[in-house]
C-alpha cells in the first residue's frame, strides 16, 4: 500500500486561471507580494503595519524582534523558491524540505531548523477536539524521501494545482520537523507550482487567502487527516479548498496589479507635471505603497549620494507630497494627505 495519498480526479475550475497566467508570466517587473504570513506556532500582532518595510529590509518601529526575525526568515525561504524555480538542474529531495525548513525556522532555535523530529508527537487541534496523530519519527525519514521521489517522478500528467496541494497535504500530515511544519508545506506548495512554470514565484503563495481564512483552513485539514496519518483517506475537500483559495488569490493580485500600474503611472504623471527629476517617481510611489523613505532608501533605490537625496526629499516634503516624521537620524518621509487625496481622486476619473 502507497505511503502517500492518490490525488483526486484533476479539477477544471483552473482552466480560465491558467489561461490568464500567461499575461502575469510576461511581466518582468513585479514587487513581490506583501501578504500575510500567518505561521503556525506564532501569532503576528495586529495590527502588523510594519510588514511591507520588513519585507521590503526595513526595521520598523513597534514590530518585535521576533516577528521581524520570522517574516523575513519566511522572505528569505520564498526568495529561495525564485532561484529553484529557475534552476533547469534542480532534483527534488530530501534534503530540499529540510534547506527550506532550516531557512524558515533559523530564528527559531527550538525547532531544530534542518532537523528532523525525534519521538513521538502529538498535534493539538484546541479544546474539544481530537488531536491529530502524524506517523512515528523511525518512519519519517522514508516518508519523506517518497514525497521527493513522487514530486520529481510520480503523477507527471496531473495539474500542477493537484499536485501542489498534494506535496502541502503531504507534508503537512507527516509532520517531519517538531515546528514550522505548515510554513514549509505552504513554501514547497509554491515552489511545485512554481516549477511547473504556471505562475512566477511570486504570485502563485496562497499564504494571504489562508491568513484570511485560518479557521477553515485548519478545519479542511481536520476533515482530510481524521485523527492519525491515514493515505486512504479522501482528499477531495483539501485539493478543492486550495483551488479556492488559488482563484481567489489570482483574483487578488490581478487587482493589486492592476493598482500597482495605475499608481506607479500617477506617480510619472505628476512627476512630468511639477517637472521633477524622473528619480522621483520611486520615492513618491513607495509611499503611496505604504513604504516610509529614508534618506538611506531613497540614495539606495536612486543611485545617487546622500546630499541630492536629502534635497530631493526636502522638495517633496515642502511642494506638500511628503510629511517628515521623526527628527536626526531617524528622520523619515511618508505620503501627505494632498498625495493621497490627488492618488484617489485619479483612481475615480
Amino acid at each position: 500500500m502507497p505511503c502517500l495519498r492518490s490525488p483526486p480526479p484533476s479539477f477544471g475550475a483552473w482552466r480560465s486561471l491558467t489561461s490568464s497566467a500567461a499575461t502575469w508570466r510576461s511581466t518582468s517587473a513585479i514587487r513581490r507580494s506583501h501578504g500575510p504570513v500567518r505561521c503556525a506556532g506564532w501569532r503576528q500582532p495586529r495590527p502588523l503595519s510594519g510588514r511591507p518595510q520588513i519585507l521590503a529590509g526595513r526595521h520598523p518601529a513597534g514590530a518585535s524582534d521576533e516577528t521581524q526575525r520570522i517574516i523575513a526568515a519566511y522572505a528569505q525561504a520564498m526568495d529561495r523558491v525564485a532561484v529553484l524555480a529557475d534552476d533547469r538542474r534542480f532534483q527534488w529531495s530530501a534534503q530540499t524540505m529540510l534547506d527550506l525548513h532550516f531557512l524558515v525556522c533559523h530564528p527559531q532555535p527550538q525547532a531544530s531548523p534542518g532537523r528532523l523530529r525525534e519521538g513521538s508527537m502529538i498535534v493539538t487541534r484546541g479544546l474539544g477536539r481530537d488531536p491529530f496523530r502524524p506517523p512515528q519519527s523511525s518512519e519519517v525519514p522514508a516518508l519523506l524521501n517518497e514525497v521527493a521521489t513522487w514530486l520529481g517522478k510520480g503523477d507527471l500528467a496531473r495539474h500542477p494545482v493537484v499536485r501542489a496541494a498534494m506535496a502541502h497535504l503531504d507534508l503537512v500530515s507527516i509532520h517531519p520537523f517538531r515546528d514550522g511544519n505548515g510554513r514549509v508545506a505552504r513554501i514547497v506548495q509554491s515552489l511545485v507550482l512554481a516549477k511547473e512554470g504556471l505562475l512566477r514565484p511570486e504570485l502563485v503563495s496562497i499564504e494571504p487567502y489562508l491568513g484570511r481564512h485560518t479557521r477553515e483552513y485548519y478545519a479542511v485539514l481536520e476533515e482530510v487527516q481524521g485523527q492519525a496519518f491515514d493515505p486512504r483517506r479522501d482528499a477531495s475537500p483539501w485539493v478543492e479548498f486550495c483551488i479556492e483559495a488559488h482563484v481567489f488569490e489570482a483574483t487578488e493580485r490581478r487587482r493589486w496589479l492592476e493598482i500597482a500600474y495605475a499608481r506607479h503611472d500617477f506617480c510619472e504623471e505628476l512627476v512630468r507635471e511639477q517637472a521633477y527629476p524622473a528619480r522621483f517617481v520611486i520615492a513618491l510611489d513607495q509611499t503611496l505603497l505604504g513604504l516610509p523613505v529614508t534618506n538611506v532608501d531613497h540614495r539606495r533605490e536612486a543611485g545617487i549620494a546622500g546630499p541630492t537625496a536629502t534635497q530631493d526629499l526636502q522638495r517633496l516634503r515642502r511642494d506638500g507630497w511628503l510629511d517628515q516624521e521623526g527628527g536626526g537620524r531617524s528622520i523619515r518621509y511618508v505620503a501627505s494627505r494632498k498625495l493621497q487625496e490627488r492618488w484617489s481622486a485619479s483612481r475615480n476619473r
